[in-house]
């Protein structure tokens, strides 16, 4: 960097906390790699390797180093890596390499540490290429000869490779196994007695075991891992311990199916004595451990249900129920030591026990239920409020696993104490109550005696929620639980929750007009508000009626606070606001359908004020959307006196590319505002067209919004009839274009899915023309476009790759052009077998829902019509 500051200067300059320089000096390094990027590279490497200099000053050239090669955004990191690869030149490449090496062995610790980021970044590049084939075995021979330093730094440098996702450079590590591995259990073992060595290598064994799956097969090899990992945890340096502990939680999650000779020789008792060490750190890696466990033997249950014969099932050892009597009352005994200065979000030992508890429960099912219930009772009254807060959350956690059956009678015994621990003294105790109650809701409901709970239930959650913000997520869950779980069919005119209906919803806007009220407890509290007016018994309808005057007044008074925005939190606040009772109107309009009407105006004038005074991007209009698209499904076509007004709002969204999510949602809408307004969205379906066929031809927008928009064609021309005939041509391309669309033998499962909704996508857009053009009497100028249509049935009947929507389709597409031509024009082709076959095996398939299985069978009978009606005529002729 000739003319330029000192390296040092500018090295040190790059750390600056003073920002003007700090900024300078990376201008500086950025200019200088741009010129010569191969002087750029030595003159880092000799500032990283120059032991003379000072620790900060070469780690900040490692760390320029390692920045010319590697970056977080993948375009970056292609670009970098090709400099390295495509611009320097081949003695340049060495020198740095070699450099690289030899400051391993450097006594500066942070030399050391930069320097093995730097042979990591380059390795990446590299490993993959087969171009540093003695890399490997020099990291190898610096563990097994090198000064504890180099030790320390190798040992780093193979965590820093092994644990790198690029794809490329893992699928290379696994050549490179035994090297990896001779290094990594070399430097952990108990005879190594520096500490920082063993740390590193135990460390760096932790982020290679993915890659040494061929030397764990090995029995003699395994046990060897095996006991270096077990001393590990026995060591007296506690970061030992963590690694140690940390290498058994991956050791069961990669290899479960070679555990079980060392399950039962030493990590049962190993584990349990590693849950109850004083270091929380240590002891939460254990008490992950047989999260570990649980989470492997959900997983094996799951697969082994679906395989069809016994080889395929993978091995199963029920580590957790054996262990159930050991391992529980651990947890249980860890429930106690929770911290009540704790944040919500803080991961302590009292939280890692809670969640190993909960798959414990889902593990091993009614095995749990005996020592959880005895220490619920031993503890339920206890003085000390830590071991009455894990009593409730202990009974809590246990609620997802066993049959409901089993549940059921603990259910009912305590729900009236768990009822009266919301009046505990602690706010902790509280809190873990309203969570409970929110599991046993979601998870047991079935339990709860309307007549005798739920009253002191909801009064119970209500008091935690107005009175105790802390609580307000917990109780709030509980409540939607309650709403879903006693909402009867829908129909009824009384459900269990209509007593309480009116006092809940008075409740609710007490809590969210509240000037006081946080922000995240007003947003949940309309979350349960929705959750009340959809779930809400025919009997409450005049009290969500007058709701809907409330909502929609509480909307208007957010549009002059749009204005008196001052911050970024205002906005946030203001917006969570409009669109929470954006959800809360939607609800409302859906439960009153067509009774909404008188209040249409002043809700389209509302939301309509929001769209206009709404600035940059914002979820608001996405909300606003999803409530006019309920109002045009409630008013049907009378929708079409607002349309003047909304449509320009509409076409910016369907044109806004910028903001996938909400032209998504618009061309959504398009659907639904058509679909009811029918006939009448005529007027509108030129401009509708254009936006959908622009977007369809869009490189800026994801595939994924195209078969939504292939089916809104579909929607359109449902509604306009013979009328779609102008677009007919150009959409029937678009179709025949999207048909020949395939995910191909290697496809990924996205792309596999892809497909599937395409041709959805494309069925369901032909069902909507073919009926469109035969409501129009216009069946002759599809005809042009039908072989292709029996080409794409074609190509579904025999993919294997279809989902139950697309056969559902598809049958309605056979029984739409059967019914289209119906004097036997099409007979030929409903003659082939494969259409035959293709409708018995939809109509027979008993996974299939009802609906499905009358589409298919209404598609046979159009089918025989059609041939039946051909005979007719060649018998009359």
């Amino acid at each position: 960097m000739e003319g330029s500051p000192d390296i040092n200067t500018v090295l040190t300059n790059s750390l600056s906390p003073d920002g003007a320089l700090r900024n300078a000096a990376e201008q500086q390094l950025i200019q200088a790699a741009e010129q010569n990027f191969s002087q750029y590279l030595l003159t880092l490497v000799q500032a990283l390797a120059n032991e003379n200099a000072e620790g900060h000053i070469r780690a900040a050239a490692g760390i320029a180093l390692k920045n010319a090669f590697s970056a977080r955004e993948f375009a970056r990191q292609q670009s970098l890596q090709a400099k390295w690869l495509n611009q320097t030149d081949q003695e340049t490449k060495t020198r740095v390499k070699q450099l690289a090496l030899e400051t391993l062995s450097s006594t500066n610790a942070q030399a050391g540490q930069a320097c093995a980021q730097v042979v990591a970044a380059i390795a990446a590049i590299e490993l993959p290429r087969d171009q540093w084939p003695d890399l490997m075995a020099s990291l190898v021979r610096n563990v097994s000869e090198g000064s504890p330093h180099q030790k320390q730094a190798s040992l780093t440098t193979i965590g820093f490779i092994c644990e790198s996702q690029d794809q490329d450079l893992r699928n290379s590590l696994i050549a490179h196994s035994n090297a990896i591995l001779t290094a990594v259990v070399q430097g952990a073992r108990k005879e190594e007695t520096n500490l920082e060595v063993r740390l590193a290598a135990i460390t760096a064994l932790g982020d290679s075991l993915e890659f040494v799956g061929n030397n764990f097969k090995h029995e003699g090899e395994r046990n060897y891992i095996m006991q270096v990992v077990c001393e590990a945890t026995q060591a007296e340096d506690s970061r030992i311990q963590q690694g140690a502990y940390g290498c058994l939680n991956r050791i069961m999650a990669l290899y479960y199916e070679n555990m079980r000779f060392y399950m039962e020789k030493a990590l049962f008792g190993l584990t349990i004595l590693g849950m109850k060490s004083d270091d929380e750190d240590v002891a939460k890696l254990a008490v992950e451990f047989w999260s570990t466990v649980c989470e492997e033997e959900i997983a094996i249950e799951d697969d082994n249900a679906q395989v069809e014969s016994s080889e395929q099932m993978r091995p199963f050892y029920n580590f957790s129920r054996v262990a159930t009597n050991e391992v529980v009352p651990v947890l249980l005994a860890l429930l106690t030591k929770q911290d009540e200065d704790a944040s919500d979000d803080e991961y302590n030992i009292s939280r890692a026990a809670y969640q190993c508890l909960q798959l414990y429960a889902q593990s091993v099912g009614a095995a749990i239920v005996p020592p959880v219930i005895a220490f619920v009772e031993a503890n339920l009254r206890h003085d000390d409020w830590h071991y009455r807060d894990a009593a409730v959350s202990a009974f809590g956690a246990i609620m997802d696993g066993p049959e409901e059956k089993t549940l059921e009678g603990i259910v009912k015994s305590g729900m009236g104490p768990l009822i009266a621990m919301m009046d505990d003294p602690s706010i902790h105790v509280r809190d873990s109550t309203a969570y409970a109650l929110g599991r046993i809701t979601e998870t047991c409901a079935d339990a709860i005696d309307p007549t005798q709970h739920l009253d002191a239930l909801i009064r119970s959650l209500f008091n935690g929620l107005m009175n105790t913000p802390k609580m307000a997520a917990s109780c709030c869950w509980a409540l939607m639980n309650i709403a879903e779980r006693f909402s009867g069919d829908g129909e009824s005119s009384q459900n269990p929750l209509t007593p309480h209906f009116n006092q809940s919803v008075t409740n609710l806007l007490a809590v969210t007009g509240r000037m006081d009220c946080e922000a995240s407890v007003r947003t949940a509290a309309y979350e349960v508000l929705n959750t009340f007016v959809r779930n809400a018994a025919s009997e409450s309808l005049q009290a969500v009626a007058s709701l809907s005057t409330v909502t929609i007044e509480r909307l208007e008074g957010t549009i002059p606070m749009q204005a008196q925005v001052v911050s970024i939190e205002d906005k946030i606040i203001l917006e969570d606001m409009q669109t929470s009772l954006c959800t809360v109107l939607q609800a409302i309009i859906e439960r009153l359908d067509k009774e909404i009407a008188p209040q249409g105006d002043r809700i389209m004038q509302c939301l309509l004020q929001i769209l206009s005074s709404v600035n940059g991007k914002s979820s608001v209009p996405e909300g606003a959307f999803t409530t006019i698209s309920s109002l045009a499904n409630a008013m049907e076509e009378d929708f079409v006196k607002y349309m003047d007004a909304f449509s320009p709002f509409l076409y910016n969204a369907l044109g806004n590319q910028e903001e996938p999510g909400l032209c998504s949602m618009a061309i959504g809408l398009v659907s639904d505002i058509t679909r009811s307004m029918g006939e009448r969205s005529q007027p509108w379906c030129d401009n509708f067209m254009n936006y959908l066929l622009n977007n369809l031809r869009s490189t800026a927008l994801a595939n994924q919004f195209k078969p939504a928009i292939l089916q809104c064609f579909g929607d359109i021309a449902g509604a306009i009839g013979g009328h779609f005939e102008t677009y007919l041509s150009v959409v029937a391309q678009v179709l025949q274009q999207a048909a020949t669309v395939t995910a191909g033998a290697e496809g990924s499962y996205e792309m596999f899915d892809y497909v599937i909704t395409l041709r959805e996508g494309i069925m369901d857009a032909w069902g909507g023309i073919i009926g469109a053009m035969k409501s129009g009497n216009k069946t002759a100028v599809l005809e042009p476009y039908v072989q292709s249509i029996f080409e794409m049935l074609n190509v579904i009947a025999n993919d294997a790759n279809r989902s139950e929507a697309l056969m559902r389709s598809a049958m309605g597409v056979i029984g739409d052009l059967a019914d289209a031509y119906p004097n036997g024009q099409l007979v030929e082709a409903f003659r082939a077998d494969w259409l035959t076959a293709m409708i018995k095996e939809t109509r027979q398939n008993r996974e299939f829902q009802p609906r499905t299985i009358e589409t298919a069978r209404w598609a046979r009978e159009q089918v025989k019509r059609q041939i039946g009606g051909a005979q007719g005529m060649m018998s009359q002729t």
